[in-house]
């Protein structure tokens, strides 16, 4: 049996950890940590959130933290079984063992258990099945431990039952895949087929559950292999993915990208070719304006919005940004540069600050330009002037500029 003892195991035991373990253990109920957490642990990574399973049923728990006082948070996880208590400034998210007893491809109706192996029965991969005590005892009922360390992905039992229980499990894979797996093409190939044959039922998916694990995928590592199998294994068409996507451009771009942090829309729009790819993907996912937007300006601007030969290669850029009339162009130039690889120029653009227009009107009417009208007329032909010298000049430079205009 492996038992943890890392520094980051240890470092989980806070006065709330311990208060909690304390509980549990006066009323002899198991609690274990469960699932993606273990999965960190194992890989000596600190987890982000920790999830925990018990014996204890829901109105156990509840009994329990209320007669010792402890605060239960209500967030609507009660009929799955999850119960949220609060102590010591941190919320520990409990949930009780259970089976799924009817599923629709989208959620489950469940009933409790106290089989901890029933229990990671349910659970999606076998890198996600696994559980660990308080003493740092794991429990490992389906091999996750050795998949971890060969970074093999796997379904926990047969691929097709664990992707019939909720179709989102697709995509679910393919995260993890480009998080843990060392190099691309390394599946099962009973489980791609199991993936080809239940693509249809990602149909019935909710379009911002889809979104959620699309954007994971986008910034994990093995996306251009992961994204060429989503059309292989016609998944595509059922996530908001235009048919035809252009993968030439997606190869391009996705070797562009690498170690420029760009936001997933930024990887995603290289498959589209048209702007109406955009919007198709916005009515099948419902993406967040700002998203959509970024989307939208990659499309119209990414051919001709390109760096100038000669000493100032920025200018198209910065000229475009001060020309325009929309809050964060600059960030939509930044995403731009990257989806164009080029890394150097990035960096130029994100230390530049957009200059400010020395001349004001104020300074006219000094030099006798009185009517408003002239005014209007000046400030644009010398905001024209600014514009050419690379917004260099300053006031006086200008002012002079104007006698001679």
């Amino acid at each position: 049996a492996m038992k943890l003892q890392s520094p980051q195991f240890q470092a989980l035991f806070t006065p709330g950890l311990r208060s909690v373990a304390e509980l549990f253990e006066k009323k002899n109920y198991e609690l274990r940590i469960a699932g993606g957490a273990v999965r960190d642990l194992l890989s000596g990574m600190t987890p982000q959130d920790v999830d925990f399973a018990t014996t204890a049923t829901p109105a156990e728990m509840k009994d329990m933290f209320t007669s010792a006082g402890v605060r239960l948070i209500n967030n609507k996880g009660e009929k799955h079984g999850t119960i949220t208590a609060r102590l010591h400034e941190q919320n520990f998210e409990i949930t009780t063992l259970r089976i799924d007893v009817v599923t629709d491809g989208r959620h489950a109706e469940v009933e409790f258990t106290t089989d901890w192996e029933k229990d990671a029965e349910r659970r999606d991969l076998t890198v996600n099945s696994m559980f660990l005590g308080l003493d740092g005892m794991l429990y490992d009922f389906f091999n996750g431990y050795e998949d971890l360390k060969n970074k093999k992905i796997r379904f926990v039992g047969k691929a097709s039952e664990r992707i019939q229980e909720d179709y989102l499990r697709i995509l679910r894979y393919f995260r993890f895949y480009g998080r843990i797996a060392e190099k691309p093409g390394d599946h099962e190939p009973s489980t791609l087929q199991a993936i080809k044959e239940n693509a249809k039922g990602l149909a019935g998916i909710s379009g911002e559950r889809i979104w959620v694990e699309l954007k994971k995928i986008l910034l994990g590592n093995h996306v251009n292999h992961l994204v060429r199998l989503m059309y292989e294994l016609d998944i595509a068409q059922y996530i908001g993915l235009p048919l035809d996507g252009s993968l030439e451009e997606f190869d391009k771009v996705t070797k562009n990208i690498q170690n420029l942090c760009p936001k997933p829309m930024t990887v995603l729009t290289s498959l589209f070719k048209v702007k109406d790819d955009v919007t198709n993907l916005d009515l099948r996912l419902k993406i967040s304006k700002e998203e959509k937007n970024l989307g939208l300006f990659l499309v119209k601007h990414r051919q001709e919005l390109t760096k100038a030969t000669g000493p100032e290669p920025l200018r198209p850029y910065q000229d475009f940004i001060m020309d325009s009339r929309e809050a964060n162009t600059n960030s939509k130039i930044y995403e731009l540069l990257k989806y164009q690889g080029e890394e150097h120029l990035l960096r130029e653009m994100q230390e530049w600050t957009v200059p400010s227009f020395p001349v004001s009107g104020h300074d006219l009417r000094k030099m006798g330009v009185s009517s408003g009208k002239e005014i209007g007329t000046a400030l644009q032909q010398l905001r024209e002037e600014w514009k050419k010298s690379g917004y260099h000049m300053d006031k006086e430079e200008l002012l002079c500029c104007l006698k001679k205009l």
